[in-house]
């Protein structure tokens, strides 16, 4: 195995065979997985030193037309809590999270058809026009290439659309009213020609997923050379068709983090809100498996627990811009601090 760690840390790539024997040595030998991950934190800390990326997550509305399996938001979930963020909500979280330091906002949201062009293009142009400096990050999911580039004109600099399942059948039995992976990846496509820094990634360990269909995920990422990669654990919500599933694992979520930070030493990559659900320590464990990118939530108060993609998401102390200090504290205790730096992507 440590010859397969070797060949990925130096050529950046490795084939299916490799990547398979990989994946599965980490779960079956937890010296593997440490090997692993510390060749991937050796990595990350040569690109970015000991500075840690925040961004403030600010959850524009809990629509969604998707009807994702395993979402929360999904549009047959009829027990959810619905909201919108007006422009003057999302100014509000923009100025207190400026003040707090944070050089980058993203705005997430279900797929919401209020959300039009008109309406992004007034409220990102706004943004950019009170705060110059910052970066402006969308996670708004499929719109057409016209959007992505009208959205970019505006002021948008990076767009989070994660590819969910590199396997056409697992993304078809997760995803029942999409247009389908060839969609999705067409949507991805379209960002790199409207000049943006783009983000994809999946979910580790849905109900139906093989370390075969990661080794799929893996490839298509290592293929595409995104920008920025999210990988987190599946966490499940018990109004969605897989309530009842267990989530996805620790070992083999913080085993793909390290192969992707190993494929793409410059990317960014979080640690993912899921991370830090699934475990109290997760958070740092993704850190030390070369992540480089924490999103405190910017939201305001009274709307963060209906985002509720899944069930008991952390958004308080340590997961919300109101804790940087005890999140600096936490990141101090394994050698970090945060970087208030904007933190592009610079190949």
């Amino acid at each position: 195995m440590k010859s397969l760690v070797e060949h990925l840390a130096c050529s950046h790539k490795l084939d299916a065979k490799g990547l398979g024997q990989l994946l599965r040595g980490t779960v079956a030998d937890t010296n593997v997985l440490q090997l692993l991950r510390d060749t991937a934190v050796r990595t990350a800390r040569e690109q970015f030193g000991l500075g840690i990326y925040i961004r403030g997550l600010i959850e524009l509305s809990s629509y969604c037309r998707c009807d994702c399996l395993y979402c929360g938001l999904r549009r047959s979930n009829r027990t959810a809590e619905r909201y919108r963020l007006s422009k003057e909500d999302v100014m509000a979280c923009c100025e207190e999270g400026y003040a707090l330091g944070f050089r980058t906002f993203v705005l997430q949201g279900g797929e919401d058809g209020t959300h039009t062009d008109k309406w992004l293009v007034e409220l990102i142009s706004k943004i950019r026009e009170r705060y110059a400096d910052v970066a402006i990050t969308l996670s708004l999911g499929e719109r057409s290439e016209e959007s992505y580039r009208k959205l970019k004109e505006a002021g948008a600099n990076r767009y989070l659309l994660r590819h969910e399942a590199a396997n056409g059948e697992l993304y078809a039995s997760l995803h029942p009213s999409s247009r389908g992976l060839q969609h999705r990846i067409a949507c991805l496509d379209a960002l790199h020609r409207c000049g943006y820094q783009r983000g994809m990634g999946m979910m580790i360990g849905v109900k139906g997923q093989t370390i075969d269909h990661i080794v799929e995920d893996l490839l298509l990422i290592e293929k595409m050379q995104p920008e920025m990669v999210g990988i987190g654990p599946f966490m499940p919500h018990s109004a969605t068709p897989l309530g009842m599933e267990p989530a996805g694992g620790l070992t083999l979520t913080l085993a793909a983090i390290a192969i992707v930070r190993l494929m793409l030493p410059h990317a960014l990559i979080p640690s993912t809100t899921a991370l830090a659900t699934l475990s109290p320590t997760g958070r740092l464990e993704g850190i030390l498996s070369g992540a480089n990118v924490v999103m405190p939530n910017l939201s305001p108060s009274n709307v963060r627990a209906k985002y509720s993609i899944y069930e008991n998401k952390a958004s308080w102390g340590k997961e919300a811009a109101e804790g940087l200090a005890a999140l600096d504290a936490e990141l101090q205790t394994i050698g970090y601090h945060i970087d208030y730096a904007r933190g592009d992507y610079k190949p």
